[in-house]
């Protein structure tokens, strides 16, 4: 006998941060069907999703079940986890780039941080909240583009 469907139960649902079926615990409801869910795993909150994207339900004997994916998914091989390792040297070249554009520098070489300033590419800059970064680009005439440690920040410039 299957327990059923309520608000504060678990459901199996793919997750939209882990990007697997996992367990989850449902948060809000439309009539029987859930709606809202919270992963177990990562604690996240997104919509309810019984089934992997790009996977089809079929209706067999009045039930619905997913429909098995094609053996290509369009997607490289290694799915997560190669995500996972492009998104780590991506952090890792902003990280040497950041290195490289404020190495050595002096404290004299970076310029405060203010919305008023205007900056050009290649600027030194100092925030009071990310620390030291290098201008990367402008976006336009309001925005600009700065590298800092962490990440990347989009920032106001050129406010009255």
């Amino acid at each position: 006998m299957t327990k059923p469907i309520k608000t504060g139960g678990e459901i199996d649902s793919y997750c939209t941060k882990c990007k697997m079926i996992l367990n989850h615990r449902i948060i809000a409801m439309v009539g029987t069907m859930p709606v809202r869910v919270e992963c177990s795993t990562c604690a996240s909150h997104h919509n309810y999703r019984p089934r992997l994207p790009g996977e089809k339900a079929v209706k067999e004997r009045g039930v619905t079940q997913a429909k098995p994916r094609a053996a290509s998914t369009g997607r490289p091989a290694g799915g997560v986890r190669a995500a996972a390792v492009r998104a780590e040297e991506a952090r890792v070249s902003r990280e040497r780039l950041w290195e490289k554009a404020t190495s050595g520098k002096t404290p004299a070489e970076f310029r405060a941080y203010r919305v008023t300033e205007t900056f050009s590419e290649g600027d030194l800059v100092r925030h009071s909240k990310f620390g030291d970064g290098v201008v990367t680009r402008i976006l336009d005439t309001k925005k600009v583009e700065i590298l800092f440690r962490e990440e990347p920040k989009t920032l106001a410039q050129g406010l009255d």
